[in-house]
């Protein structure tokens, strides 16, 4: 323990790291920049040949910063192999939900399968991927001390939530605080020292479940949130109320309020998935989580209601929806990033689509994306002319970078899922 303690504090330990995503490469560039050797793996080649030559597909990753380190400091492969010379090694893979709701652990399962060939004594697991509380104890421990190595003594495990929230002009890898749960108080200690190299703030619990619980209750609390004011959206939609200008009122409120606000959905790599794990690992001690169930369902369908506003509102235009030109405005989930992980705009595509709509769409930062076995690929240019040309705007994400003047100007109608048009006066935009 000792050893590996000073060859960290040293920074003479080998940084390891297991999946290169919006987790792990902004990981693995804190830990080049902190002065440590990195070895990246991930399975996906086309992402270790743009890393190795000095590219970057992670938005919140400079192609600056990995042309610095790699072939350095920085060293990324698809084989598992060049890990036996790693110290400590970060699984920071996807956790997706299947079909039926609950957890998809395969990419964790996957990853220690290849891992534990390349196990030796005096090194530190840590696991970052989202998922429910036992884990880490279930899924790593387990198979290491199965392999006769004698935990929190000669072999180190713990949990660490990632914390990722692309395109946050201010919070990032190194200043977002970390927090740390270990099998044991020895794999705490070194899973803390490690981080502390590289993060601000380290916040240490008592045990590995407490760190994942951690994860789960900070999206559990989103995702709750954010489907109590969709609710209430609905319902001022019915009652023929501005449910933006009550949350903004309610806002004003200088304590006990916190401002959620609704949307077409809810997407990403973590509201939409961390709540039904922790639901799903609940029913095994026969408790049901009755708040995640009905924010899920209301988040779900509010890609529904926004069909059903848009058909209202041509309809009130003498339009049908089946023969109109219609332009979605930002696929991405969430403003001025291109990450489409569980974008409600891909299933408003679907739903309008089912309607016989025509639809194209236009992203600053999403091109293409795949649909089934199709490739759908955005208009290039915004122009006054081709913004006439459709029936009405659909915005569903926010960025920035988009000329909302011009497109209020030339517009024929807008629908404005988003609130991102508030400040702008015109008679033709709609609002959720």
């Amino acid at each position: 323990m000792e050893t590996l303690l000073k060859r960290i504090q040293n920074k003479e330990a080998i940084i390891g790291i297991v999946g290169l995503g919006y987790v792990g490469l902004p990981l693995a560039m804190e830990f080049c920049k902190g002065g440590f050797t990195v070895i990246g793996v991930d399975l996906l080649e086309d992402k270790i040949e743009q890393l190795k030559s000095g590219k970057s597909y992670v938005l919140d990753v400079a192609p600056d910063t990995v042309a610095e380190y790699v072939g350095k400091t920085f060293f990324p492969t698809s084989s598992y192999s060049e890990l036996a010379k790693a110290d400590t090694i970060s699984i920071a893979v996807p956790t997706p939900l299947r079909k039926s709701k609950d957890p998809d652990i395969s990419y964790i399962v996957s990853a220690m399968e290849q891992i534990k060939k390349v196990l030796h004594k005096n090194m530190v697991i840590v696991l970052e991927s989202t998922t429910y509380p036992g884990t880490t104890k279930e899924l790593i421990a387990a198979e290491v001390e199965n392999m006769g190595y004698a935990l929190d003594k000669d072999f180190f495990i713990a949990f660490s939530p990632e914390r990722v929230d692309p395109g946050n002009p201010v919070y990032h890898t190194k200043n977002t605080p970390k927090v740390i749960g270990g099998c044991g108080p020895n794999s705490t200690l070194i899973a803390k020292t490690l981080y502390e190299q590289v993060i601000d703030t380290v916040v240490p619990v008592d045990s590995t479940e407490e760190a994942e619980m951690v994860k789960l209750l900070e999206n559990t609390f989103r995702a709750v949130n954010i489907g109590l004011v969709n609710e209430l959206t609905l319902m001022c939609d019915r009652m023929g109320v501005n449910i933006w200008n009550v949350i903004d009122a309610a806002a004003t409120k200088p304590f006990g309020f916190m401002p959620f606000y609704p949307g077409p959905g809810i997407g990403g790599h973590c509201i939409p998935l961390d709540p039904m794990y922790l639901s799903w690992k609940a029913k095994m001690f026969n408790f049901y989580n009755k708040f995640i169930e009905l924010a899920t369902d209301i988040n779900g369908n509010m890609p529904r209601f926004v069909i059903e506003k848009l058909m209202h509102i041509l309809n009130n235009e003498g339009k049908a929806l089946s023969k109109s030109k219609i332009l979605l405005l930002g696929m991405a989930y969430k403003n001025d990033i291109d990450d489409l992980r569980e974008s409600p705009g891909l299933e408003i595509y679907n739903l309008l689509l089912e309607k016989n709509a025509n639809i194209e769409f236009y992203d600053p930062y999403v091109s293409s994306f795949q649909n089934g076995a199709e490739r759908v690929s955005g208009i290039a240019e915004l122009t006054p002319a081709k913004i006439a040309e459709y029936d009405c705007v659909v915005l569903l994400t926010a960025h920035k970078n988009l000329d909302y003047e011009l497109i209020a100007e030339h517009s024929k109608l807008i629908f404005d899922t988003r609130n991102g048009f508030k400040g702008i006066d015109s008679k033709k935009i709609k609002r959720l």
